[in-house]
């Protein structure tokens, strides 16, 4: 009996094993949304890296958050790493920008879990306004593709990207800011 079960929980796990490998390596969850302000307004939220903790529902969500900047304030080379105790520790570069249609940035993360992506945000005149698109794009390690059969990945980082074009709309169509 104990060799039927032991070789139950055994073909269960090879199972479990199985469908975790045959997940997707990559990732890309997008979403967008139309800011009435035009793209010379809104694309210095994202390309002035000192600005992302006005809109970044990351630092909203850990206010505590120590960040530290190198290089440039915007526009390509510039660096903010930053260590949480609910956002972890981790890195971002804006490796390419282009005034008032693109930005992109690479991360690095350390901590709770480590990993990289690449994120990308398009701006686009949309009638008198901006349409923003945010897409963050990544690979799925073993743990990872794991972890997305449990928790729904493209709504739990689609919300927080959801939260940041919010965050953005709310400053562009805000007051101006120095």
């Amino acid at each position: 009996m104990a060799k039927k079960i032991l070789n139950g929980v055994l073909a269960a796990t090879v199972a479990l094993i199985i469908v975790v490998a045959l997940q997707p390596a990559k990732y890309t969850i997008t979403r967008t949304i139309t800011v009435a302000a035009t793209p010379a307004k809104v694309f210095p939220l994202v390309n002035n890296i000192h600005r992302w903790n006005d809109w970044s529902p990351w630092a909203k969500s850990d206010p505590s958050q120590k960040v530290t900047y190198e290089g440039p304030q915007s526009g390509k080379g510039a660096v903010q790493s930053w260590k949480g105790n609910k956002t972890g520790t981790g890195r971002m570069e804006l490796v390419q920008s282009q005034p008032n249609r693109l930005v992109r940035f690479s991360f690095e993360f350390h901590t709770p879990m480590a990993g990289s992506a690449e994120a990308e945000f398009k701006f686009a005149p949309a009638g008198k306004g901006t349409s923003v698109t945010w897409s963050m794009t990544g690979s799925n390690s073993f743990m990872g593709k794991a972890f997305n059969l449990l928790m729904n990945m493209n709504k739990m980082l689609g919300n927080m990207l959801e939260k940041g074009l919010d965050g953005i709309k709310s400053q562009a169509e805000g007051p101006i800011k120095k």
